[in-house]
């Protein structure tokens, strides 16, 4: 087993590590930036490096002091949570070159699923359906108009190296083509490094649905169900989560989960991943990406199978073999995920900073909270908005959504501006009570009820 852990990120996810470590008897390393000294990761881990100043390019991205932490810890391993250096391969390698394992899959996997064209590649040559569009990267606005006038309108423009919505463009005709182009394209270049870009046909009103898998280094690959994850604002970045997806049939959900395995297995996966598909009204499903990391939204699938996800990533990383196979797999009850930012939705979920003078946490019976953070802690402009994940779970889809309605309610947060008052008016409405909903279903609602919204 590994003897001790450092952690390169920061906030609730660093803190579901450390915990998960401390629970197999493994020693913690948090790092940190001079703006999170007192932030909980850092109190609650064994040890706690400083790795910079505030901001993400000088400390929790920086490098040279991330390695020089993992080094002078004497860590043995590296857990990269989610964002930051979770899917960056020259980070898998430079630990690599030191001798300390990267809790997370191969090199080769993280270059092969990180490169969208590649991985479409990937899905098609592992008979995985894909959505129509280009066969590797666009060269120019021109070759997109082409394409486009041969699969047809709506299409997407996506960021080859894309993550997190950015990068991604609706282009309804041949008339915004080219500046959606530019505009997607910049922001590409700006998030990413990169400006190639692909095209692919828009599947009008899908749910995007994903695939939970894990593999070890022994030839054991399983999936874990999926989670349906079609509550997205308007830069397509996830806010409500939840497993299983009500209304799969038992044998469409069989069929996402071995071609994401079949996926997966094509580029020598191992660990946890996830594959993500777009279903449509029919319940046929499209590959749409593959993320080489942890998932943001991993408690809800946490709850309805009783896998330990985080402690599973510990055991494969130090070379066991998974103590569970496919047939083992339950999926009981129903989870939902809300992701708790600093945000104000009313002033174009502009982020909000300052202390937190009051945290008043739901509690009660199927509820699960992961957060950093707590009455007295300043939250920075440096970092993501999000301050918690408020987890529950119950018998079935409408007791989970009657306690995830009562959370809300009973969830207090003073001192900065925050976007519960703006979920409890989501999960308030008919369609998603009755989970009548896709991808395009927020910015509908929210075009419809400006006030509310």
């Amino acid at each position: 087993m590994l003897k001790k852990v450092l952690v390169a990120n920061r906030g609730e996810i660093a803190c579901r590590v450390i915990r998960a470590c401390r629970e197999m008897g493994i020693r913690s390393v948090a790092i940190y930036s001079q703006a999170d000294k007192e932030s909980l990761h850092t109190l609650i881990a064994d040890e706690a490096i400083c790795v910079g100043a505030g901001s993400n390019g000088d400390s929790y991205l920086n490098l040279a002091n991330v390695l020089m932490a993992a080094q002078i810890s004497g860590a043995d391993a590296v857990h990269p949570g989610y964002g930051y250096f979770s899917e960056r391969a020259h980070f898998a390698e430079a630990l690599e070159s030191l001798g300390i394992k990267f809790i997370g899959p191969p090199v080769k996997a993280i270059e092969g699923m990180g490169d969208k064209a590649r991985a479409k590649e990937a899905a098609i040559a592992s008979g995985c359906p894909v959505v129509p569009g280009s066969d590797g990267v666009v060269a120019s606005d021109l070759e997109a108009l082409q394409i486009a006038d041969q699969i047809g309108y709506p299409i997407l423009l996506k960021a080859v190296a894309g993550g997190g919505g950015r990068g991604i463009r609706r282009v309804d005709g041949p008339d915004e083509l080219s500046q959606l182009w530019k505009t997607a394209q910049a922001e590409a270049q700006a998030s990413f490094g990169s400006g190639e870009m692909l095209l692919e046909k828009c599947i009008v009103e899908p749910r995007h649905v994903e695939i939970q898998i894990i593999g070890d280094q022994h030839g054991n690959m399983i999936y874990l169900g999926e989670r349906e994850c079609s509550i997205q604002n308007l830069r397509h970045q996830k806010m409500i989560e939840e497993a299983p997806y009500a209304f799969l049939p038992a044998e469409i959900r069989r069929k996402m989960g071995e071609a994401a395995v079949k996926v997966a297995w094509s580029v020598g996966y191992q660990n946890a991943g996830t594959v993500e598909f777009l279903v449509d009204e029919n319940f046929d499903f499209y590959f749409l990406e593959m993320n080489t990391r942890l998932q943001v939204e991993h408690p809800v699938t946490e709850e309805i199978t009783g896998v330990d996800l985080m402690q599973l990533m510990l055991r494969v990383a130090a070379g066991e073999s998974l103590p569970i196979k496919q047939a083992d797999v339950q999926l009981n009850g129903h989870a939902i995920e809300a992701r708790i930012t600093a945000q104000d939705p009313d002033k174009d979920f502009a982020p909000s900073t300052g202390k937190i003078t009051e945290w008043r946490a739901p509690g009660g019976r199927g509820i699960r909270m992961d957060t950093h953070c707590y009455a007295g802690y300043s939250v920075s402009p440096f970092y993501d908005p999000m301050l918690a994940k408020l987890i529950v779970k119950g018998k079935d889809r409408a007791e989970a959504v009657a306690r995830l309605q009562s959370a809300l309610h009973e969830f207090h947060v003073a001192g900065i501006t925050t976007n519960i008052p703006y979920l409890r008016r989501l999960c308030a409405t008919p369609e998603w009570i009755a989970g009548d909903f896709h991808t395009g279903f927020v910015p509908q609602w929210m075009a419809a009820n400006p006030a509310g919204a």
